[in-house]
């Protein structure tokens, strides 16, 4: 028999349908909790194309959503790098994701002596 997991995201929206709370809870591991912001991508096969939901709450602040943003960057390097073995490539969209962080103000330029 196959294992299933699930995850769940709640929304909680204000009269102008914006997200003001957001949740996630995960079968594995009893985890979860609350967030300001998601990011889900999903890859439509038939349509050779990705779907995306994104959502983020009032509470979350500029500088908070360029982390989130800086992140995911890395993020999809490690996972580009360990899905498809290409490290020169994954090495192009990490370094991307350095460029993106100085000019975001998350990372700053070395000092030269």
């Amino acid at each position: 028999m196959n294992k299933k997991s699930e995850i769940q995201i709640t929304v909680e929206l204000n009269e102008n349908n914006l997200p003001v709370k957001m949740n996630w809870t995960s079968s594995e591991n009893n985890d979860g909790g609350e967030c300001k912001s998601f990011f889900l991508a999903l890859w439509d096969e038939k349509a050779q194309s990705s779907l995306h939901l994104n959502l983020w709450t009032k509470d979350m602040n500029v500088d908070e959503m360029r982390q989130f943003m800086h992140q995911m960057l890395l993020n999809q390097s490690d996972t580009l790098k360990k899905a498809t073995g290409d490290e020169a490539l994954a090495a192009t969209l990490y370094d991307y994701s350095h460029e993106y962080a100085l000019k975001a103000g998350i990372l700053k330029e070395p000092t030269k002596s």
